[in-house]
């Protein structure tokens, strides 16, 4: 009888026990669950260097510092968009989102790209890491975008003031019709004029399959001192090319652009044409630090020689950001909680001393001016000026 009564009991207090060890398991499990974040680049397609740039730096950051962080193992989810349909994008960021369940985002090789997958972070209030794309609005489109590469008016803005302050009185703007470019035109027109230049002309390229030629003989006919140019990454050496054929520089014409025009990546490929062309960015893989030289070799010894550029550094230090997050939640990957720990952070990048402004959740840094001069059988950007802990102007 006393067994009888008693095995009811029993069973009821190993089912309490049960369900007492199912509510802590998935607590305990959570803890060691991979923290996976969505990489979105264009692996390939006319600018893949970008995707391939920015994969090297995410794989260099983690043989470096490890796949783990606070306890959890960092997975990386690669996926190539192809740099030019916002849908691919935009499909690919509610995959991984919804059915791979990531807790980061990350990438984004262009503007309209990036803000085709603002509003799939903000749903599922997952951190997007935008580390290329470059139009100043794109961290207003959610409050869940952080950006560790650059804008376009950031860098433009230095080299309106030092064209202006370098006697170049008059100048054609030229720049790919889409978001960045368009921010580039504004502020270099804006700043040049104010500071005495004249515009004489604004000529604008489509994005997807650009002729260079008709635009560059409307500037050579326009006769003016410099020609400014933005075109994004991958498309320097088509412009450079053109314009030493079309007898721009013969024509006593200066060239002066943003640094995606002469990408480390592609300059190579520029080769002696970029020689004495003027620059403005953030970064040149000949920025003379100890950090840098060995970051640069590296990148070469891990990629058959690649020269590291400045969408590598943006996806470095976005890994950098992420992982100084998590040791600060103490491996929590709530997005809110990640964001409030990402804004106002500062650090040492191979670039130079960086941060994230609280209020904007945009990257401050320094803007170097830099001059395409022959070191050894290679051409490279050498920095000889520059504007320190600049924000993005705005538009």
């Amino acid at each position: 009888m006393p067994e009888s009564i008693n095995h009811p009991r029993r069973h009821m207090v190993l089912g309490a026990g049960a369900a007492l060890a199912g509510s802590i398991l998935p607590l305990s499990a959570f803890a060691a669950d991979p923290l996976k974040v969505g990489l979105i680049v264009p692996m390939s397609g006319p600018f893949a260097s970008t995707g391939r740039q920015i994969n090297a730096a995410v794989k260099l950051y983690q043989q470096k510092y490890g796949d783990s962080v606070a306890g959890r193992k960092v997975e990386i989810l690669l996926k190539d968009d192809g740099g030019i349909a916002p849908d691919v994008t935009k499909r690919l960021a509610q995959e991984l989102v919804s059915r791979d369940k990531v807790q980061a985002l990350m990438g984004f090789g262009l503007t309209p790209l990036a803000l085709a997958a603002a509003p799939i972070a903000t749903q599922g209030k997952v951190p997007m890491i935008v580390t290329a794309a470059a139009t100043s609005i794109i961290p207003q489109r959610s409050p869940f975008i952080v950006r560790t590469g650059f804008t376009l008016a950031q860098v433009t803005a230095p080299l309106a003031a030092w064209a202006a302050r370098n006697k170049i009185k008059s100048v054609v703007t030229f720049v790919s019709d889409y978001g960045p470019g368009l921010d580039a035109e504004k502020v270099f027109v804006k700043n040049f004029t104010e500071a005495g230049g004249k515009v004489l002309d604004s000529l604008r390229a489509p994005l997807r399959n650009p002729d260079y030629a008709p635009f560059l003989q409307r500037v050579k006919d326009a006769k003016p001192e410099a020609l400014f140019v933005f075109v994004p990454s991958g498309e320097g050496a088509a412009v450079l090319k053109q314009f030493t054929d079309r007898g721009l520089a013969a024509a006593g014409i200066r060239l002066i652009c943003t640094g995606d025009v002469l990408d480390d990546d592609l300059m190579a490929s520029i080769g002696s044409a970029a020689l004495g062309v003027v620059s403005s960015h953030h970064y040149s893989a000949a920025h003379p630090s100890a950090a840098n030289k060995e970051y640069v070799d590296a990148i070469a010894k891990m990629n058959n020689g690649m020269r590291a550029n400045f969408h590598s550094v943006g996806a470095y230090d976005g890994m950098h950001l992420l992982y100084e997050a998590l040791k600060q939640t103490k491996g929590d990957s709530d997005g809110e909680k990640l964001l409030a720990v990402m804004k106002g952070m500062s650090w040492d990048s191979v670039r130079g001393p960086v941060s994230i402004d609280a209020a904007t959740r945009d990257i401050v840094q320094t803007v170097y001016i830099r001059r395409a001069e022959q070191r050894g059988s290679e051409v490279y950007n050498i920095e000889f000026d520059q504007v320190d802990k600049f924000k993005d102007p705005g538009v």
